[in-house]
């Protein structure tokens, strides 16, 4: 469920059962506006205070990456927050995992982690976690949309009102624990003596992966894009085409790893010694084989539009694998149905319950540099180790008049002898391969994902897939 409003200056407002998320500026309900926040922030406090069940005082975690609009999203919200007689606890530049784990050992009612992702400088958002710090559901989204629609609000009065405390030390609370987890050898990484280069996006990841680094013993670390100004030096998303100066410093420093984090430090992707991606699909891959190494038929879930890599070394270690609906709160459902012992997306998101149900990068850097000094070979050569894969993503634009469904259920009568899944759209296996049809929620159009291993043939599949779309809209 979505609303999108745009005006002449492309601004956007994205109401969602996630959260609000919005170009800053614009008129109110056209973009991110000040008063879109203040009432997004009433309706999830609101929300909050009608679930507190408990006898203490309400208590919410914010925290926020380092996007300009930052400060004036976290004063806006600090101060409804207060309002509704709420006490915050502010963790300041942060990130979303550490928030995530905030919530909990906190003993917190929730939590809202300001941040737009990987969303250009001009976007921000405000991510909403229920009490066990996880993403919320699909219904407490439709009630808090609900409240906010109904502007159904009561603030406290003077006596009432919430306070207002900072805490800025919990990223080493969230440190220790990564380092306290048995997949994490700190001795193995300080006898490797990596020599890493990060790209830290000018945002919350200059804080947080540098440190890590230092509590794991790296020492020779060289941080590109380290001013925490939220003036991204490039796109921050973790994709290849993104990762150019990455991947040039990796080779001008003869380095034996580069790291890539987006803003809010919850994605994660690697660059080889060569300078070559390691592959966003292949964190997650890469991280659950050492710890499936350890958790023996360990089971372990991911999204139906990631790769069929993450099955592979899973029933290869006698596991089970599930793939759930596109989306973290889907992966972490299923995850806890089949007691995954790890799972995540193939955007470079890991979940390890141990820790905490969040997508983690912190976590995803401390488990890959333990597995990788014990491998005691190069970031490719760990590459080449697991099944290769390539998946071709695609999208068709259809026009409105077209009933997406219809055409997504001619084509699962088209493949209805091949194995189908039809959870999250329609995904169709054929053998090593696969492809993926999601319809868009806000306009009409198809998203094609498909996998093969060769990228020619992944490419293909796809084509032929948009032929069979085509074939079926003109008869």
């Amino acid at each position: 469920m979505s609303i999108f409003a745009k005006n002449k200056n492309i601004v956007t407002l994205i109401k969602s059962i996630s959260g609000i998320r919005g170009t800053i500026g614009g008129k109110p309900n056209d973009g991110l506006t000040p008063l879109d926040i203040v009432k997004f922030a009433s309706a999830y406090g609101t929300w909050i205070l009608s679930n507190n069940k408990t006898k203490q005082k309400t208590t919410i975690i914010i925290g926020r990456d380092a996007r300009m609009s930052g400060a004036m999203v976290n004063n806006i919200v600090s101060g409804t927050l207060i309002g509704l007689g709420i006490n915050v606890i502010d963790l300041e530049l942060s990130t979303t995992p550490t928030v995530e784990m905030a919530v909990t050992e906190l003993k917190a009612q929730g939590g809202i982690i300001l941040t737009a992702s990987h969303n250009p400088k001009q976007w921000n958002a405000l991510k909403l976690l229920n009490e066990k710090g996880e993403f919320i559901s699909e219904k407490n989204g439709q009630d808090i949309l609900k409240i906010a629609a109904d502007n159904n609000f009561n603030y406290a009065e003077v006596n009432d009102l919430g306070s207002y405390n900072v805490n800025t030390d919990f990223l080493n609370t969230h440190i220790k624990k990564i380092i306290d987890l048995p997949y994490v050898d700190v001795k193995a990484i300080q006898k490797a003596n990596f020599t890493i280069v990060v790209d830290a996006i000018n945002s919350s990841g200059s804080i947080a992966v540098p440190a890590l680094l230092e509590k794991l013993g790296v020492k020779t670390v060289t941080i590109i894009h380290n001013d925490v100004t939220g003036n991204f030096a490039h796109n921050p998303e973790p994709l290849p085409e993104h990762l150019t100066d990455l991947s040039k410093t990796v080779l001008k420093q003869k380095a034996h790893l580069g790291i890539s984090v987006d803003p809010d430090v919850d994605r994660l992707a690697f660059v080889c010694e060569d300078g070559e991606m390691f592959g966003e699909e292949y964190t997650l891959v890469a991280v659950a084989d050492y710890v499936l190494k350890h958790n023996k038929k360990g089971n372990t879930v991911s999204n139906l539009s990631s790769t069929r890599a993450l099955r592979d070394i899973t029933e290869k270690q006698g596991g089970v694998y599930s793939a759930s609906a596109v989306g973290e709160v889907n992966v972490v459902t299923l995850m806890k149905e089949t007691k995954a012992v790890i799972g995540g997306e193939g955007n470079g998101g890991i979940i390890l319950p141990e820790l905490h149900y969040g997508r983690d990068a912190l976590v995803g850097i401390a488990i890959f540099l333990t597995h990788l000094a014990k491998y005691g070979k190069s970031v490719s050569m760990l590459r080449k180790s697991y099944p290769n894969y390539f998946i071709s993503k695609n999208k068709i634009e259809l026009t409105p008049q077209i009933n997406v469904d219809s055409v997504l259920a001619d084509i699962k009568t088209k493949y209805k002898k091949q194995p189908i899944n039809t959870i999250d759209g329609v995904k169709i296996e054929f053998d090593m391969e696969w492809v993926h049809l999601r319809k868009s929620n806000t306009e009409p159009i198809i998203r094609i994902y498909s996998e093969s291993q060769t990228a020619s043939t992944a490419d293909s599949l796809a084509k032929k897939i948009i032929s069979d779309i085509k074939e079926i809209i003109k008869n």
